[in-house]
Parts: C-alpha cells; structure tokens; sequence
C-alpha cells in the first residue's frame, strides 16, 4: 500500500519536529505499518491521517541516525455502540521497520467470565518399604481477587498426620503429610477442591502495591537472572519510558524469539538464560525471560503456576500445569500476561495475543507463586525451582518425580 501525499507531509512534519541538530548523508528512514480495524481513525502524534483499512503503511520522511523517534499512535472506532480507543506509545530508531498492532480488544465493557468447577488434585508415592516413613508437601491452591477454593474432601492414610502451613516468602499455602507405606509400598493422597475462577480484565486490574512489598519481585532468582542473556533480545532497541507501553515491547519481544516447544531436553526448568539461547520452551520459559527482561528495567514481575482447564465445558484429565507472569507498571495495579498461550495462537489468532497482555481466561486455577521456595516445614533438600508437583522426602532425602503417580482431573459445575 503506497503512502498518500497527506500521510507523506505528515510525516515530513513529525520528522523535522523530532530532528535536532544538523542532518546526516545518507539519512535513512523507517517504514511503519500499522494492523487495526478497518473503520478506524488513526492518529500519529495528535495528526490524524487519511488511509483506511485494516492495514495502513508509511514510510517516513528522512530521519537523522542514531537517533531515538518516539511516537504515540492512536486508533479510535466504535463496537456495538462503543467508543474504543487503543493507544501505543512506539520508540524506534532511523532504518528500522516498525509493526503496531492495534487490535480491538475482546471484553469491551462486559463483566469478567465465571467457571466453576470441582479440582482432583491426587498422587501416588510408590518405591517405598511397607511401612516406611515419608513426608509429602503438597501446593494448595488459595481464595484471591480471581478465584474462590473450597476444600470438598480428602483421603490419606489412615495413620497420616496432616498440616496446612502458610511459606513465608509469597504467601503460598502448603499441606503437609507424614504417612508410611503400606503392604504394596505407596501412600496415595488425594484432594479435591471447588473453584469458583473468574476472568481476569485488565480494566479489573486493583490497586498498585507499595515500594516496600514489591522489593521480593526486583530480586533475581536462581534461574531467572536481572537480565542475564534477555538483555541480548533489546540490545540496540529504542526502549519506551512509560512502564506499561515498555512492557508491551517486552511481550512482543518474548513472543517473537521464542517458540512454544517441547522437544529434547532442557525446556520447562523456567531457565531464561536456557531459553534465549534455545529460542524455544514452555510456559515456564517464555515467562521466565519475560520476568527477567521485567526486572531489569525496573518493573516488578512475579511468576504464577496452577493447572489449565480446557475451553469446553465438561469433565476429564489435566495432563499438567500451566504457568503466567504478572508485572506491576508505575502506577498501576499488578497486570497479567500469559505470552505462551498467546504464542500458540499468534498466526491464527491475532485477538488472543492483543489479550493475554493484561487478560486472563477463565479457564485455569492457580495454585502458587515465586520460584526458590522453602517449603512448611522446611524441607531437607534445596529450594524448589517452582511449587505445583508433590515433593517427597524419604529419610531425608527427595524422591525421584518417576516415582510419584500423579493425577489431575476436573469436572464442570453447572
């Protein structure tokens, strides 16, 4: 699509408005294209422009190199009789091409979707003596803003001795279990919940922490360095100021250079320095180096796990977890992002990567948070890189995960 003469004059205008200085030869300039309803008014800078269509593109006049252009491009359109207005604050340096997705969001003004549902959270340790002796944690999912979790029932052994315990680090709820093996050498357990879980909006999102509390979530973690290698994926980058607009550029970057994948070996540690270098993982991994892209430029991020539910309503297997991340922009309340759901989906479905930066389905129940956790009581072994599977110790060692039979399973409420 060429760019009209109005655009053209446009952009001559921005570009010698953002100019200081004396002009380089040759001077490059950037070509800009912009993804956004059709029937919009785009506006670039408070200039409104006259293309229409879903994607329009411009190419700006000559620009000075080395320099950083910033922007603020705005779309504004109506949906079932609303005013939408999604705006972009974009930082772009002379000879770069630049995409801007403004996509219509999915939720307008609705109130957030509710599932509700009975959560089977069962294991098995097996490989033990009869009557051996083994401690067993287990995550327990907590009531917050998003979710409400009721305990139905449990089943243990008949001579466990069982105890739930807040970690002091994040909060997480954690169920404690002393029991022996029986004649066959297992210990089975199993716990089931009810979840009432509603859809996280962004336009739900609360109100903004103190400086004091979110100091746990500027703090590297084993496997999720301040930057580390991410830094390499921005490196040479112009970089927004405003928090929430830079942490966009994060999601996109994120989302990008990696691919969801779990083929050989090394992916779902949440290793980011792994995952930069792979260039593939899981939910673990893409979230890790979207964690530790976050806290390097300041913004507070922490790690979320629980189990995903499939879209369709009814009854079976969870095959296992599902992870998130959540960012805290000055001034604002903690914001969700969920960048591997969004991965799987970016080449058909384009509305579901606009999203899941500051949305959540419904259709998930979250168990704990934060990485490197000490356990309640303190576990013999290192910290856990992360909480959503039984930990088992048998005379005062950890088990292997081969040999804990795990299953999880749920069934829709009407």
């Amino acid at each position: 699509m060429r760019c009209g003469l109005s655009a053209i004059s446009l952009f001559i205008l921005l570009a010698t408005l953002a100019l200081h200085g004396s002009a380089a030869a040759p001077m490059p300039t950037t070509r800009i294209v912009v993804h956004l309803p059709s029937d919009a008014t785009l506006t670039i800078n408070g200039h409104t422009t006259r293309q229409i269509g879903r994607q329009r593109e411009f190419v700006t006049a000559p620009l000075e190199g080395g320099k950083t252009y910033t922007y603020v491009i705005r779309g504004t359109w109506s949906e079932k009789g609303q005013t939408i207005v999604v705006e972009r604050e974009v930082a772009f340096r002379a000879g770069e091409d630049l995409l801007v997705q403004l996509q219509p969001p999915r939720l307008g003004t609705r109130s957030p979707r509710r599932r509700e549902f009975l959560f089977t959270y069962a294991a098995t340790v097996t490989g033990l003596k009869p009557n051996q002796r083994a401690r067993l944690w287990l995550p327990v999912p907590r009531s917050t803003r998003h979710q409400e979790v009721q305990l139905v029932s449990q089943r243990l052994p008949t001579d466990a001795s069982v105890k739930t315990s807040t970690e002091p680090k994040y909060g997480n709820l954690v169920m404690y279990v002393e029991a022996s093996g029986d004649e066959r050498g297992e210990i089975p357990v199993s716990v089931i919940y009810r979840i009432r879980r509603w859809e996280v909006l962004e336009d739900a999102r609360g109100l903004q922490e103190s400086e004091t509390l979110i100091q746990p979530y500027l703090r590297a973690d084993r496997r999720v360095p301040i930057g580390g290698q991410a830094l390499q994926l921005i490196e040479g980058r112009p970089l927004p100021t405003h928090h929430w607009h830079l942490a966009r550029l994060l999601y996109d970057v994120v989302n990008e250079h990696l691919v969801y994948s779990k083929k050989g070996e090394g992916w779902g540690q949440g290793d980011a320095d792994w995952a930069c270098q792979s260039g593939y993982g899981n939910c673990t991994d893409f979230h890790s180096v979207f964690i530790a892209l976050a806290r390097a430029q300041g913004i507070p991020a922490y790690f979320e796990i629980g189990f995903p539910l499939p879209e369709q309503r009814g009854e079976g297997e969870v095959a296992g977890y599902h992870c998130w991340a959540w960012f805290q922009p000055r001034g604002r309340g903690w914001i969700p992002v969920d960048i591997s759901e969004a991965n799987k989906v970016k080449e058909t479905r384009p509305d579901m990567v606009e999203y899941y930066f500051g949305n959540l389905t419904e259709d998930r129940v979250a168990f704990t948070v934060g990485r490197d956790l000490d356990l309640v009581p303190e576990q013999s072994g290192p910290p856990l890189n992360y909480f959503i599977y039984p930990y088992v110790e048998v005379e005062g060692q950890p088990i292997e995960a081969t040999r804990v039979r795990r299953q999880f399973r749920f069934k829709d409420l009407p």
